[in-house]
């Protein structure tokens, strides 16, 4: 038992120097499902909440796994959360239509293997 293997790929994104952050959770909500479908995904449900006084969080579950994001207006910041166990999906087109949408300035990007095993 030598080889490891990743059951699944987390992609951890910071975007930065957002000039265009949604506001409502609906739209965050389109957002989102439509990077997903873009990447790939099937989508299952959502699940979206605007905070007080600002802020939103939501996340699209899909067959492959789950889409999350968190914004924080006051300091023009939305961090994302993509994990998938299906080798399909296309993260970095979904990441680009996210930061595209909500106009950052920088993005931040790492890939992290999850459910590492060994194998024989």
């Amino acid at each position: 038992m030598t080889l490891q293997s990743a059951l699944g790929w987390h992609w951890l994104v910071d975007l930065m120097q957002c000039e265009n952050l949604p506001s409502e959770p609906e739209v965050l909500e389109s957002i989102l499902v439509a990077a997903a479908e873009l990447a790939g995904a099937t989508v299952v449900q959502s699940c979206f909440h605007r905070f007080s006084p600002w802020g939103l969080s939501g996340v699209v579950v899909i067959a492959e796994s789950h889409l999350a994001a968190h914004t924080w207006p006051e300091h023009k910041a939305m961090c994302i959360d993509l994990f998938s166990c299906s080798n399909k999906i296309d993260a970095q087109t979904a990441i680009d239509f996210i930061s595209k949408k909500v106009g950052a300035a920088e993005v931040r990007t790492r890939m992290e293997p999850r459910g590492i095993h060994a194998t024989a």
